[in-house]
C-alpha cells in the first residue's frame, strides 16, 4: 500500500517537470527511509511531498484568476500564501487582489475542501432560501452584503469582496466556469 500511494504520487508530480525533480527525489527518500525501517522519516517526506504536490495544484488552479480589468492591478499570491489555513482541512487555494488608485478587491478560488462541499447545497439553492442571488454568466453567486459567493461543479468555492458588486461581476465573468469545474480531474 505504501509503495501504491508513493507511486500515484510520483505520477501527479510528472506534469511539472521542475517541481517533479523535488518531488520525485522526496518520495525516494521516503521510500528509502521506509525500507530502513524509519517509518516516521518516511511519513515526514511523504507529508513534504505532499506539500510540494499541493504548491503545484495551486498554481494549475493561479491560471483561473481572472486579468485585471483596464487601469487595475493584479497581486496573485503565491505557494503557501494563498493555502494558508486550507493545510488543516484541505483543499487548494488561489487568490488574487485586483486595485486601482482607488479601489481594491479580492478573488479567492478553493477546489476541493471539504467544507465547500458541505455547504455547496446551500449555496446553490440560496435564492429559495430568501438569500440575495446575482447572475455571473450562467453561473449562481449569493451577494451578502456585497460579498459574492459562488460554487461551481459542487466543489469549486469562488469569493469575490472588498468592492462594489457591479465593478466584481465583470471581472469574475473571465473566469471560464466550464473549464474549472474540471480543475484536477
Amino acid at each position: 500500500m505504501f509503495r501504491a500511494t508513493v507511486f500515484a504520487l510520483m505520477l501527479l508530480s510528472a506534469s511539472n517537470p521542475a517541481l517533479a525533480d523535488e518531488v520525485t527525489d522526496t518520495l525516494s527518500s521516503a521510500i528509502q527511509a521506509y525500507e530502513q525501517g524509519d517509518i516516521q522519516y518516511a511519513i515526514e517526506e511523504l507529508d513534504y511531498a505532499k506539500q510540494l504536490l499541493q504548491e503545484l495544484s495551486a498554481q494549475e488552479l493561479n491560471a483561473y484568476l481572472p486579468e485585471a480589468p483596464e487601469g487595475w492591478t493584479r497581486d496573485v499570491s503565491e505557494g503557501s500564501d494563498a493555502n494558508m489555513g486550507l493545510a488543516m482541512i484541505g483543499g487548494t487555494g488561489a487568490q488574487a487582489t485586483y486595485s486601482n488608485e482607488a479601489e481594491e478587491f479580492s478573488i479567492t478560488i478553493t477546489a476541493d475542501n471539504p467544507m465547500v462541499m458541505a455547504m455547496s447545497g446551500m449555496l446553490t439553492s440560496a435564492g429559495l432560501l430568501g438569500m440575495k442571488v446575482e447572475r455571473v454568466g450562467r453561473e449562481k453567486f449569493i451577494n451578502d452584503e456585497g460579498e459574492l459567493m459562488g460554487v461551481v461543479g459542487n466543489r469549486i468555492l469562488i469569493q469575490a469582496s472588498g468592492a462594489d458588486v457591479d465593478v466584481m461581476i465583470p471581472v469574475l465573468e473571465q473566469i471560464d466556469f466550464e473549464s474549472l469545474k474540471d480543475f484536477g480531474e
